[in-house]
């Protein structure tokens, strides 16, 4: 099955590893890479490698290493002129066997800051230049939920596609589904590089059709949560939030709403205890009729969750981990009234992005 991005985002949702592919217009000074997954429980070690070519052999500019070898450890190191160079220890894991992780990759001018699970982790000090990453690499025993690049050199960021010579819906052997992503010159439309499943719709060059995600993120912000919507809703608008149920999660509720008169025109009421994700609206302090029809349910304590919320000209599409999860249709003509986001309930947010 092609796990595709909805529109206007570009991710990469559970590539099969090892995943090799490309980081479309490389990193920045403020760029954040994104890695949900979980590891095995008979863990050995697992590796995230930011390339500076397009191949495993290439120079790696940031090789991320826990490893689970009874003196367990995180080595941090880089790779060039054929050679490992001298390695960084951390004798401090913050992975557990059998369970889910997050970690981010902050890029900084100084280096690359690493969160894992929300926690500052290590700041690792560049050794080559960042411009010159342009590829990811993950091995090892891993499972890997969704790959994000946020605010990547090129207009939009993202990830997605094929390296040279990948076909339609192609990628190497194995590849189960590429996706509607552009590769690298001489790529086709799709793929990942072996065995890649999806390869997102889209990459946000500069002149691309679909709408690149603007302004930055809001990370980690505090639950419960409420912000402006910087410049309301109108056609095409999405919005971005990415998080994780803990353990002994029971609702979470999601609001679109009307500030001056607390209206909400799209409440999400995501409840764990009885496996519903419940859709209404509240005008003049009256809830309207319920809407709870799901072909699935994708939230599941303990996991992380990616989920878009993109408004259309009569309803809301609502993607999560990149399937398309339901349609809510406007009750409120003007919805470009809404300008309030709030979230309460038991959930941790990674971000927030408009």
């Amino acid at each position: 099955m092609s796990f595709l991005a909805p529109p206007g985002y570009q991710p990469i949702y559970g590539p099969t590893i090892p995943y090799l592919g490309p980081i479309f217009g490389g990193l920045r000074e403020g760029s954040s890479i994104y890695i949900q997954g979980s590891i095995p429980e008979n863990i050995t070690r697992f590796h995230v490698n930011l390339l500076c070519g397009e191949s495993e052999s290439s120079d790696i500019a940031l090789h991320f290493n826990p490893r689970f070898d009874g003196w367990d450890k995180v080595v941090f190191n880089t790779f060039q002129n054929d050679c490992w160079e001298s390695e960084e220890r951390i004798h401090n894991m913050p992975f557990c066997k059998g369970e889910a992780f997050e970690i981010v990759i902050m890029a900084t001018l100084q280096g690359y800051q690493i969160r894992v699970n929300g926690n500052d982790f290590y700041n690792f000090q560049h050794r080559m230049p960042l411009e010159r990453v342009c590829a990811m690499h993950i091995g090892g025993d891993v499972f890997i939920q969704t790959i994000n690049v946020i605010g990547g050199a090129c207009m939009g960021g993202g990830m997605g596609g094929g390296f040279p010579g990948v076909g339609m819906g192609g990628g190497f052997p194995g590849d189960m589904g590429g996706g509607m992503g552009v590769g690298f010159p001489g790529g086709g439309m799709g793929g990942g590089y072996p065995g890649g499943m999806g390869g997102g719709m889209g990459v946000g060059f500069p002149g691309s059709a679909l709408p690149g995600m603007g302004g930055l993120p809001d990370f980690n912000p505090m639950v419960p949560y409420s912000n402006v919507i910087p410049g309301g809703f109108f056609p095409k608008r999405t919005v971005i939030i990415r998080g994780m149920l803990p353990f002994g999660a029971d609702r979470v509720s999601i609001n679109f709403m009307m500030s001056g008169s607390r209206d909400i025109a799209f409440h999400i009421s995501v409840r764990l205890g009885e496996g519903i994700v419940v859709r209404n609206s509240m005008f003049g302090g009256s809830w309207g009729s319920e809407e709870r029809e799901l072909g699935f349910n994708p939230f599941m304590e303990g996991q992380f969750f990616d989920m878009s919320v993109r408004c259309g000209n009569h309803r809301f599409k609502v993607y999560v981990n990149g399937q398309h999860l339901f349609n809510f249709c406007h009750r409120w003509r003007s919805f470009n009234e809404i300008d309030t986001l709030e979230i309460n309930g038991d959930v941790q947010i990674s971000y927030i992005h408009f």
